[in-house]
């Protein structure tokens, strides 16, 4: 049985909008193997993040080619902001995630193309060109990577469990209570790792890689697939106070059940679980 044999006639529009996700993603995709590992225009955006000629370039085509396919939906993305990406039906778009790893040669990077109504995604796609990996969901049918559903661990604690995560970097309070959060667990841990790229962190959480990822802070860009990529892989996804993570929520964390409520408890009184005054 296909993927698209999965939609009942009501919902044909999000088979669409889901196989019309990979597709570009996968054109894109070849955009960023176009150059690489070349040098790439490197720019500052902001006090501490970089925007390379390539960014800008995947970008304006994924845009173009989703007006095409979709000329009546929204599209908010990193480089070029856009529409409220919780009204209506939006196009969340990160032509790069993994900006500091493509631009420095580091073969861990990828795109992220999500559909949101009103704020909840319906499908998602994080494509990592370099190893021809396809994460992607649609509400309701599942997760997958290529081919293969795929499911979040099992694991029930974090004894023995393998932590991803990403630092604060333009906040160097959240960056110094990140760490603070790896350094006092890190006895139950088996090995923790710093991904630089959060799309693909969550995505490995979603195909049971790494058992559980937290981040100080996200965009709805960073995070979009990986809100339904983790949820139809069979886990959970919340901020920091464990209420169940949006595209703009404070903090985020990702696992499965049983190994997310004991990571809450753990870090109950950690300074890395407080409000951080930062949302949207």
């Amino acid at each position: 049985m296909t993927k698209s044999t999965l939609f009942l006639e009501e919902d044909f529009d999000l088979a669409k909008a889901w196989e019309t996700a990979q597709k570009v993603a996968l054109s894109a995709g070849e955009i960023l193997k176009e150059w690489w590992p070349k040098t790439k225009n490197v720019s500052l955006k902001g006090m501490d993040d970089i925007v390379t000629n390539v960014d800008i370039e995947s970008e304006q085509y994924i845009r173009e080619e989703l007006g095409n396919y979709f000329p009546e939906h929204g599209i908010f993305g990193e480089e070029e902001s856009g529409v409220d990406p919780q009204e209506g039906y939006v196009w969340i778009i990160d032509p790069i995630d993994g900006t500091r790893n493509y631009a420095w040669g580091i073969p861990f990077f990828s795109l992220v193309i999500a559909l949101a109504k009103d704020g909840e995604i319906l499908t998602g796609v994080n494509y990592d060109p370099l190893h021809n990996e396809m994460f992607h969901a649609a509400k309701g049918k599942g997760a997958y990577l290529n081919e293969n559903q795929i499911k979040v661990s099992r694991m029930q604690s974090l004894e023995g469990s393998i932590l991803g995560m990403d630092l604060a970097y333009d906040d160097e309070k959240g960056t110094v209570d990140t760490l603070g959060v790896a350094t006092k667990l890190w006895p139950r841990l088996k090995t923790t790792r710093i991904m630089g790229s959060s799309a693909l962190g969550l995505s490995y959480v979603a195909a049971g890689r790494t058992d559980i990822y937290f981040h100080h802070q996200l965009q709805p860009y960073d995070q979009a697939a990986g809100l339904i990529l983790v949820e139809e892989a069979g886990g959970v996804v919340t901020d920091r106070q464990g209420i169940r993570a949006g595209l703009y929520s404070d903090g985020i964390i990702a696992s499965c059940s049983p190994l997310h409520e004991d990571f809450m408890k753990e870090t109950k009184f950690f300074a890395w679980r407080k409000n951080s005054n930062k949302l949207a």
